[in-house]
């Protein structure tokens, strides 16, 4: 999974291994992390991490002296220079390398193994390719981020409609430029600007919405500047068809919308609702359902090829 990662993303991606022996429930945790890298100083750092991995059974309930005769053994099997190997596996300037990593781990707080860490941030998701690609892509989600929130581009007092093409199909939706002016704003900066083009449709719940708007798939990602929330009493979560901007909270808009598969009233007071869909409702709801929340390897998420904003 990983290799792969380092394969998709050769010039973004380096992965960086560090210790997190459990001490406290394996006793040999410790001595297992100073023979990998023991065997790292013969270029074979892997081969002994995977070998010990995969063959735990055999020495798991082996006491420490017969722990470290097994790692001679294998270091004869992986051709190691044994003496060498022995020599390097109690070291001092090994166990203090491997004590070091345990004691950055611990305070970070990591909860266990194996764990993740982007960019020195402890970040939880699932250990799955597409989450951790859709991690990765937020992260480099920020080369093509906005400083501050765009300059006015529609007028308020005229009317706007976007058209969402998308692999199955085209969505016609009328836009509340008067109702929700920074919303549609920003959406029709963002159209003109190509940001959704080639985004997917990354959570769709049949009955509830289909979400889009953040080029990395994840869910995390956004333009790099938020706006406050336009909640009109005069518009209510109350059919299908509404388009909406999804937030984190309060006045953290950005580039995700939905567009509602039925009455939501839940929703009424905390999201903008900026539009309406006028035509095409059956392709919205043609649209791949896909959970990010079930983790695991989801479809792929249906794609926007584009949206165009017409004045009228």
């Amino acid at each position: 999974m990983l290799a792969q990662i380092l394969n998709d993303y050769p010039e973004d991606v380096r992965i960086v291994y560090r210790h997190f022996p459990l001490i406290s429930i394996h006793d040999k945790a410790m001595l297992a992390a100073q023979a990998a890298n023991a065997a790292g100083e013969q270029g074979k750092f892997w081969e002994m991490h995977d070998l010990l991995f995969a063959r735990q059974a055999e020495w798991s309930n082996l006491t420490v002296e017969g722990f470290q005769t097994w790692l001679e053994e294998v270091a004869n099997e992986l051709d190691l220079d044994s003496d060498q190997f022995m020599t390097d596996l109690v070291a001092a300037e090994n166990a203090q390398q491997v004590q070091a990593s345990y004691d950055q781990n611990s305070q970070i707080g990591l909860p266990g193994t194996p764990f993740l860490l982007f960019n020195k941030l402890p970040i939880q998701v699932t250990l799955s390719y597409d989450s951790i690609a859709s991690v990765v892509e937020a992260f480099l989600l920020e080369k093509r981020q906005y400083q501050a929130c765009p300059p006015m581009v529609i007028d308020p007092e005229k009317q706007y409609t976007a058209t969402i093409q998308t692999e199955k199909g085209d969505i016609e939706v009328e836009l509340f430029a008067d109702q929700a002016p920074l919303a549609v704003n920003s959406f029709a900066f963002l159209a003109q600007e190509g940001w959704f083009d080639g985004v997917t449709f990354h959570r769709v719940l049949p009955g509830f919405v289909a979400q889009a708007g953040d080029p990395s798939g994840s869910g995390m990602g956004g333009p790099g500047y938020e706006f406050d929330n336009e909640v009109s009493p005069d518009l209510k979560f109350e059919a299908a068809g509404l388009l909406a901007m999804a937030n984190s909270g309060a006045n953290t808009n950005g580039s995700q919308f939905f567009i509602t598969f039925g009455p939501t009233p839940d929703l009424d007071g905390n999201y903008t609702i900026f539009g309406r869909v006028t035509s095409g409702m059956e392709v919205a709801e043609s649209l791949t359902a896909r959970n990010p929340a079930q983790g695991g390897n989801l479809p792929a998420g249906d794609k926007i090829l584009g949206i165009t904003i017409e004045e009228r």
